[in-house]
Parts: structure tokens; sequence; C-alpha cells
């Protein structure tokens, strides 16, 4: 492993000005913070990140779950997945998010990482993870052996010529469907980035994966109000029923009056290269009857742009059947 100095910021001032300095704020940056490390320090071991610097967060104040004025929900940057999925506030409100982060991980993995480290988390694959291949994510300009190679996971949305790597967390989709907010500190200031525009498409840059800059460092993260009454799945499918990642999976949000959608949003996951909020589905569902022939138009819609690999085509038939199903099973309340 890569030596590096280890320190524990007094506050998040000290923790942004020493952050601030890194030459990058991406993942990869020379200069990271550090909670549970569930992902950072696996890579560390690989050699896949080698900051010089790491800045233990643990001991600021962003480890609570509050209540907000508008009845939303604030859970901090370091409440540990384990914590939040079992907080009976989440499971009442935001049976979405409980279930995604339950479908994920194991229980001891669970209980050292947290929500900033699972909206950082990094993918998983193979040609990423290993040093002795080209990535352009890890080397810009190296190239991409996975979309000639193995990419029977990748993605199949949101892909580039340069990039096909699949973001891995179940908590992100769960969080697109439920339209959080992330909250972050930085030099600049402070700031709210909707869920849909944390994450950045590979494009030509496939090393810049967030809109992070330089000593930013995320606080908080906010759920809107609850929506009374509101049915909310979240279905995974992988190859075997534990820790394992998802080859496709979907988070519903839906609100039915009568046998109409008057409410409803979607998010993909195991599909796409951020975590995949649908609007083309969206806009099928909504105001529609709920029933498995408009489930399934929405499902065509959601994957209508999908571009396989040689390996991956079979997720997009997949994801159309998760999707069918978790939407059937959420009208079914």
């Amino acid at each position: 492993m890569h030596s590096f100095e280890f320190t524990r910021p007094e506050n998040a001032a000290a923790a942004i000005t020493v952050a601030g300095k890194a030459k990058t704020a991406q993942q990869g940056a020379d200069i990271r913070f550090v909670a549970g490390g569930t992902t950072l320090i696996d890579l560390m071991k690989l050699e896949v990140e080698t900051p010089d610097r790491l800045l233990d967060i643990n001991r600021l104040p962003f480890d609570t779950i509050e209540e907000l004025a508008d009845g939303g929900l604030k859970i901090g940057a370091t409440v540990r997945n384990s914590e939040l999925a079992n907080d009976a506030r989440v499971k009442r409100d935001y049976a979405v998010l409980s279930q995604a982060i339950l479908a994920g991980a194991s229980a001891q993995l669970r209980n050292m990482a947290t929500t900033a480290g699972n909206l950082l988390q990094r993918t998983r694959c193979v040609y990423f993870r290993d040093t002795a291949m080209n990535c352009n994510k890890r080397k810009p300009g190296s190239g991409c052996p996975a979309i000639t190679g193995a990419n029977r996971t990748l993605a199949v949305l949101g892909a580039s010529d340069q990039c096909i790597a699949t973001n891995p967390s179940d908590m992100c989709v769960a969080m697109a469907a439920l339209e959080a907010v992330i909250h972050v500190t930085g030099p600049g200031g402070t700031r709210a980035i909707a869920f849909g525009d944390f994450h950045l498409l590979p494009g030509n840059t496939p090393d810049r994966e967030t809109v992070l800059e330089p000593g930013d460092l995320i606080t908080h993260v906010t759920l809107p109000p609850p929506r009374v009454g509101s049915r909310q799945v979240y279905l995974k499918l992988r190859d075997r029923a534990s820790y394992e990642f998802a080859l496709a999976s979907a988070a519903v949000v839906m609100n039915l009056h009568g046998g109409t959608i008057d409410y409803v949003r979607v998010a993909l996951g195991g599909v796409g290269t951020k975590p995949w909020r649908s609007p083309e589905a969206e806009a099928v569902l909504s105001g529609a009857a709920a029933n498995s022939g408009v489930f399934r138009q929405a499902a065509e819609a959601a994957l209508r742009d999908a571009k396989p690999q040689s390996e991956n085509k079979f997720k997009i038939e997949l994801a159309k059947r998760c999707l069918t199903h978790a939407l059937t099973t959420a009208a079914n309340g």
C-alpha cells in the first residue's frame, strides 16, 4: 500500500482548508476524506487509489438523522448505512431507501459504510480495479478495454466510447427516486445540489465522477417531505441472493388515485453509468391507468436509448422486467 499521512481535523473548516489544497476533488485525489472507508481503503490496498493524505471526519458533527421543519429529513454525511436503513422514520416514510440499503453489501459493511461514502462509491469494473490494465477512469487517455472485453456487468445507459463502467450503489438509486438534495460545504461556501446533478456521465472525462471541487465536503443529504400514501419499492436482481451488486434494479415511488397514477418517480440501478432516474418512464406512467400494459410501456421507454456491449445485451430485457415487476408490486401495495 502507498504510504500516506493520517490526520483528524478538529472541525469542518480545518478539514476543508486542508482538502482545498488537493490537486483535484475527484476520486483518486491526493487528499481524501475518510469515514467508514469501506470503498476507499479497499481501493488503497489495490493501489487503485493512492492518496498522500487522509482526513478522518468521523469526529465531525455529521452523524445524526433529524426531522426538518417542513417534514423532510436531514441525514448526516457520516450516518452509517445500518442506522439509516433501520431508522423508524425512514422505514415509515422513505421505505424505498431502507429497502435499497438493506439490499446492498453485508451487515458488517453496512455498520461501517456512511451516507456520503455511498454517494461516492466507485465502480466494480474489473479493469478499473486492476492496475495492470488500462482504464480511462483511472488513467485518462489509456483506453477502455471493457468495451471489447469482459463487460457483462457494465452499463447500457449513459456510456461513452471512453467508459462503460456501472455505478454500483443501491442507496443512490433510491435517493434518485426520492429526489434527494446533497449539501456541500467548501472553500467557496455552501451549496445544495439536486441529486440528479451530482453524478456526471463519463463522456470524454470518465475520471471526473461528480461535481465536487477541491475542498468540498459533503455535510448532509436532505429528503423532501414524505408523500402521504405513497407506495415504495426497491427491487434488485443479481446473480446470487446475498452480497452481490445489481445486474438491474429499480426504485419506484408511486401515488394512486383510484386506479390512476397521479405521482410517480422511477430510477434504475445496475444498468447506468450513474444512478439512473428515468423521466421517460415517468412520462408514460403519469396520469395513466395502473396496469401491466402501461408498466411494460414505461419499461420500454426507460430502456429505449440503451446501448449494449458484446456481453450485456441481456441487461436490457432484464431491466425492463425488473421495472415492470417493481411497478406492479408498488401498485398492488
